[in-house]
């Protein structure tokens, strides 16, 4: 019997009895889904479409033992406040048995400027942990050796900065720096896409964010110089090809842009990493972690001749979908988080953050962020989806979708070519076009209840939301300007002028690489605004255009 067969005999009589649910079943990426998926399907080619974990195309996982070998690190982000209240929440994590620290900044950081800033008015430690100096980074790690722990810093136009602080810290502990492991994002492509933390122009912000590669790859070399990432633009609207398809892209221009600086694709391809969101379609999210997987490493190969097997490897973090996250029945939130977490995992993941159910009242709760790392150690311990390499591998239909994610990203990347490349693509708003079609389908299929938001536009009730919630006090914002100003009275201050003239220099100069001359700044004691400041007089500031 066929498939063909199965439909006239079983299935026909069946529906003129009792039809289907919906008229036409689909996922986030809009693809139409049959009711069954058999071998007449999909064409598994096994040698080159799947392969071993471990082996190109690296399809069923970037290392040949995965979990059973070691766990996905489990790297809850978090910051807050001042450097002290975050020191304590990072504390409490490793206690509860968090693998690795990920860094959430306050907007001021992330837009360099000091908190004492006139821009940084109500804004100081409210979405993450405000740094100003090397001191709030000497404070923000007290206590926690940085050669034994895995640090992610989710930072892009002030990476520079950020990144610097870190290793001069870390020197000041007595550590290497050739020993720190982490990750900073330093991904300003995005930003120009989906997220719109920028300070510089493009053409600025990508020379800052090659130059982290080149003086990672040099400098510290076990540390991932990048994160390529699509969450943001899945947080915007993307659908999964969407996200796989501008993420990738992005990750050409910038190995294009360091080789085109002299270095060997192979020098610094291994320390690229990525970071995706996990979304609400189980199937469809495994299925573009695999795909992604597996498109990048035939990029890397053919497109540009590496040789190095970990030159291929796309290693990355995931973060669930905090778009997902609802305030009604704000407890529905541990089960979503719980499904797109084991996305995560069936897809290959290396390290993964779990949202706290709270996220879409407040900053999280201790008690939200327990339960969000325990989501993680329960998967791992007593699920048994980790005991096993790609389990999902060789199921008809995750192969057809992993195959159709693939093939629709490809288009979007030779689109964007044939564009002449992502900045053109950004600059002609084309890619946010996209993403911004993509939200508005999107909104519009849950508004008609077309698309399912349980406690939402389905299963509501009345209620009276009992949800503890973190405020930032007014009284932390006031230390930490505070200390900025005995840090600043207590410095040379022509030390500091010296650093920063060399600073700007070296910036007037292309083919300078601007890391020295930023962690001699750090050193000299600037602060973080002070540094930005010196770069904004070189490079100018960016204004984006609009896009209908």
């Amino acid at each position: 019997m066929n498939k063909r067969e199965w439909e006239e005999k079983y299935v026909k009589p069946l529906l003129e009895k009792a039809p289907e649910r919906k008229r036409e079943f689909k996922t986030a990426s809009g693809f139409v889904v049959d009711r069954l998926y058999t071998p007449e399907d999909v064409q598994v080619d096994y040698d080159s479409k799947l392969g071993y974990p471990g082996v190109y195309p690296f399809t069923r996982g970037v290392y040949p033992t995965m979990y059973r070998g070691r766990l996905w690190t489990m790297r809850q982000y978090a910051g807050f406040g001042t450097a002290e209240e975050t020191n304590k929440r990072y504390k409490f994590l490793l206690e509860q048995g968090q693998t690795g620290l990920s860094v959430a900044f306050d907007l001021p950081t992330q837009i360099g400027y000091d908190s004492d800033h006139p821009m940084a008015l109500g804004e100081v430690g409210k979405v993450g942990v405000a740094i100003d100096t090397i001191e709030d980074m000497q404070i923000l790690f007290d206590g926690i050796p940085l050669d034994k722990v895995s640090t992610s810093m989710t930072i892009n136009s002030t990476a520079a900065q950020i990144l610097s602080m870190y290793v001069a810290v870390a020197e000041s502990q007595g550590v290497d720096r050739k020993v720190l492991r982490g990750t900073v994002q330093n991904d300003m492509l995005k930003e120009y896409i989906a997220r719109g933390t920028y300070i510089f122009p493009p053409e600025p912000s990508l020379r800052l964010a090659t130059d982290i590669i080149m003086f990672c790859a040099k400098e510290i070399p076990k540390w991932n110089s990048i994160s390529i990432s699509g969450y943001h633009m899945e947080e915007a609207g993307a659908t999964p090809v969407q996200e796989v398809a501008f993420t990738l892209a992005d990750g050409i221009e910038y190995v294009q842009r360091v080789i085109d600086r002299g270095m060997n694709v192979d020098e610094f391809a291994p320390r690229l990493s990525f970071f995706f969101a996990a979304g609400n379609n189980l199937l469809e999210e495994v299925a573009k972690f695999r795909a992604a997987r597996r498109l990048w490493a035939r990029i890397m190969k053919e497109r540009f001749g590496a040789k190095n097997p970990r030159s291929m490897m796309l290693r990355f973090h995931v973060q669930t979908a905090g778009c997902t996250l609802t305030a009604q029945q704000p407890e529905n939130n541990i089960i979503r988080v719980t499904l797109q977490a084991l996305a995560a995992v069936l897809g290959g993941t290396q390290s993964l953050h779990t949202n706290s159910y709270d996220e879409a009242l407040s900053l999280p709760t201790e008690k939200a962020v327990r339960i969000a790392l325990r989501t993680q150690q329960i998967i791992a311990e007593e699920s048994g989806v980790a005991d096993v390499i790609d389990p999902l591998g060789g199921a008809y239909y995750v192969e057809w979708l992993t195959d159709r994610i693939e093939e629709e990203a490809m288009k979007y990347i030779e689109k964007i070519d044939e564009m002449g490349g992502v900045i053109r693509a950004i600059e002609s708003g084309y890619i946010q076009r996209e993403i911004q079609r993509s939200a508005y389908e999107k909104q519009k299929a849950i508004d008609e209840g077309e698309l399912v938001v349980v406690g939402v536009n389905k299963y509501r009730i009345e209620e009276e939301l009992n949800v503890e919630i973190l405020r930032i006090d007014q009284e932390m914002v006031r230390k930490q300007i505070e200390r900025l100003k005995r840090f600043r009275e207590s410095r040379d201050r022509s030390k500091v002028e010296q650093a920063l003239e060399r600073l700007k220099k070296a910036a007037e100069n292309p083919d300078e690489n601007l890391m020295p001359y930023i962690l001699e700044a750090v050193k000299a004691k600037a602060t973080l605004g002070e540094m930005t400041d010196a770069l904004r007089e070189v490079f100018g500031e960016y204004r984006a255009p609009q896009i209908f």
